[in-house]
Order: C-alpha cells, then structure tokens, then sequence
C-alpha cells in the first residue's frame, strides 16, 4: 500500500478499518511483529493493569520514575482527545511525524499479517521508546491482560489496580474469570502488586502457580489515612505524614499506595523518600478524572459499575447547593443499569447521547435504559452539542453539569466546555 505522504488522520483511519466494531484478543500477530521489528526493548518494563485506577497509576508511577533522571515513556489508552496521548517520553506527547515514522516502520514489515488498531498503536510505542533510547517504560494494559498485546512484552514488575465486573463479554461475566484473565500479566520470579485489599482467590492461586512474587494491599503492604495526609508500610520502607496525592477521588491514596509497593518491589527504593513522593505527587493533573471547567462542569470518563460508585461517592462529598445535570454516552459493552444506579440519589436529571464510536449505545436504547433502572425520566440528545445545549438551558447558577460514561463523549466534550466557558 502506497502511504507516502500521509497525515496521521489518515493513518488513524485506516487503521480502524482493520477492527472497526470486534476487539481481536491475542499476542501472536504481536510477536511476530517484534520478531520483525528487532525492537531494543527498555531496560525496565512495568505492565499496569486492572478494571480501574489504571491512568492514574501510570501518572504517579511515570511522576515518580522521572524523578530518577532516566528517560521513561509511556503507553496508555484510549486517548482523551489527540492519538498522540497514547505515547509520551519524559512527559511529551509523540509528535505526528513520530508517530506516522513508526506506523510506516510496521507496515513496511506487516505484508499479510491482520494487526488490529490496537495492536498498531502498541507496536508504534516500542518503536518510538526504541528510537529515543527510553530506559524505563510504563505500559498501560488494554483490556484484560493475558491475551492484550501489551503482555507480548514482559515486565520487570506488575501491578494489578483491582478487579470489577467490565469488558465482560471478553474477559467473562464474574470477578474470578476476570481475574483469571488479568493475572495473565504474572511472570515466575518477576514480582506483582495486587492494589485493592478484597483479593479475588483468581490473583492467588496464579502467582502461586506462577512462581510471581505476589504483594497484596494490606497484607504485604500497608496504608492508612487522617485528616493530614497519610502513612505508608512497605516490606522494608516507610514513608509518614504524606500529602494527599493531587489527583481528586478517594481512591488516590490507595492507588499511590500500589505504586509506592511496585516501586519498592522493582528495586527503587530510592524514591522512597517523603520528599520525593510528596513533590511527584502533588504535581499531577490527569485530564477526565473529576475535571472541573469553570466550577460548573464536571467532565470523568468513568465507564463501569464500580467506578461509577466511586465518582458518585466523590460528587456526593463536593459541596453543591443546586442540582445535578448528568449527560450520559456509553458503549454496548457496558453495564449501563449497574452504571446509573450509584447516581440516582444525587442526578436531577439524565440526558442521554450516542458516543461517538461503532461500539455506543444508541441514544433512545440508553435513554430506556436509564429510565428503567433510575424511575426517572431521561431526556435524549441527537448530538453532543445538542446535549451540552440542553443541559446549559437547565442548569442555574448553583447546579453543576457531569458529562461522563465513556472517553468518547467525555473527550469530545471537553474543547467544546472550554470554548463555551
């Protein structure tokens, strides 16, 4: 195929027709790949998986690791709202031409093997990391871990955030099969955080058959909190009096608190220290996690149950004299009833919009089926912008306005709030 000349846009849409609605799990295209591509691989490797929390572990562990003077990239996905997100060196975005240099690298070796957009964009990353010489990479797992295209690389250490019911129809529809699939990530001997203290006996009985060297939260390592701040154990290490991490939600200090333990396992004991851990972490900002625009939007691209109790927790803490407004996009995957139930003693009113992917919900299909978990009543939007319309008309001065339920909404949200604003 003659690609000579092509801007990213270009590439990004040809690379969706390669999977434009089926996820295709599996590593051998993968590593076929990187037989092909005879990558140099990072000299520190760290997989980031689990159901939430991951973004926000790969900021505070990419913070920290940069705070040792060596070059560290990172991989993450989806992206929010530019492609160029998914991969950044020492905190930078890939440039276009970065980017369209790896995608032609890859094609140029790929002749009839069917890689999926996904399985492009991972390769795309370890093909810049390669060219700038990165020494440590932090890789964000897709979904699942055993069959994602991020484990054909294997780790020096993992961390496993937690596990919750989502991506069902690939993963399985309970906990343990979830987890079964996740601790697809564990190598013998390499070590593993579990971040969440409720184990699922999946994570267990893996590493124990594995040979991983398994650190669970509140069991090998430990945490606690006050009003001040908050205290962490390690194996050996022991950090007191921390400040909060800046990021907001009440689960950041438990996914600082897997950071800190994969750290110390990894063998960077260094970081260790209350200085260090306090600067690295006060500083971050990650876009779509409880981002509040001009003190009346709220834009959070939660997308499952368990992560919808955590955002609903969050809002209820958030002092607000007036009503909730929620605009809701979400994909087929997803739970959409377990979603909104956390909401309905908080949300004043549902407005209901297609995401703007293959994969979403059509918008009367989700309006229904808000109404018919919440008992209210959902109004329905024929585009985003009719949506941030609306939901601007029904909102006073003291109500607050939260766009969530897929990155694909909140992403195209976010430049059309901050122009309005």
């Amino acid at each position: 195929m003659q690609t000579d000349g092509w801007p990213l846009d270009r590439w990004l849409a040809l690379l969706e027709t390669f999977s434009p609605k089926e996820i295709v799990l599996g590593l051998e295209r993968v590593e076929v790949m990187l037989q092909r591509l005879q990558l140099q691989m990072p000299g520190t490797l760290f997989h980031v998986a689990g159901t939430n929390g991951k973004g926000s572990s790969v900021a505070m562990l990419e913070a920290l690791l940069r705070q040792t003077g060596r070059r560290v990239g990172c991989y993450t996905s989806p992206h929010l709202q530019r492609y160029n997100e998914r991969i950044r060196v020492d905190g930078v975005d890939a440039s276009d031409a970065e980017i369209i240099a790896a995608f032609t690298a890859i094609e140029a070796l790929r002749a009839d093997l069917p890689l999926t957009y996904f399985e492009f964009g991972t390769l795309a990353a370890m093909q810049i990391f390669a060219q700038k010489d990165v020494e440590i990479a932090v890789l964000e797992v897709g979904m699942g871990g055993r069959l994602d295209a991020v484990n054909a690389m294997p780790p020096t250490a993992s961390l496993i955030t937690n596990i919750a019911l989502d991506h069902c129809a690939w993963l399985g529809d309970t906990i343990e099969a979830i987890a079964a699939e996740k601790a697809g990530i564990m190598r013998a001997n390499k070590p593993v955080v579990f971040g969440a203290p409720d184990i699922p006996r999946a994570i267990v009985t893996s590493a124990s058959a594995l040979g991983a060297r398994l650190l669970a939260a509140q069991r090998d390592y430990h945490w606690s909190e006050d009003e001040r701040g908050w205290t962490w154990w390690g194996t050996e290490c022991e950090l007191h009096d921390l400040g909060r991490p800046s990021l907001p939600g009440a689960m950041q200090i438990q996914n600082a608190a897997g950071v800190l333990a994969l750290l110390e396992a990894a063998g960077f004991e260094a970081l260790l220290d209350k200085a260090t851990v306090d600067m690295a972490l006060s500083r971050l900002r990650v876009a779509g996690r409880m981002q509040e625009i001009d003190k009346k939007w709220i834009l959070d691209v939660a997308h499952n149950p368990a992560a919808a109790v955590a955002l609903a927790a969050t809002l209820a803490t958030r002092e607000c004299h007036g009503r909730t407004i929620v605009i809701l996009g979400m994909l087929d995957d997803k739970d959409v009833a377990g979603f909104v139930a956390p909401f309905t003693a908080i949300v004043d009113e549902w407005i209901a919009v297609t995401a703007r992917s293959p994969r979403a919900v059509p918008v009367m299909e989700l309006a229904r089926k808000v109404t018919d978990a919440t008992g209210q009543a959902c109004l329905v939007a024929a585009t985003l912008d009719a949506a941030l319309n609306r939901a601007t008309q029904l909102a006073g001065p003291d109500d607050r306005i939260l766009v969530t339920g897929s990155f694909y909404v909140v992403g195209a949200a976010l430049d059309a709030i901050r122009q309005r604003c």
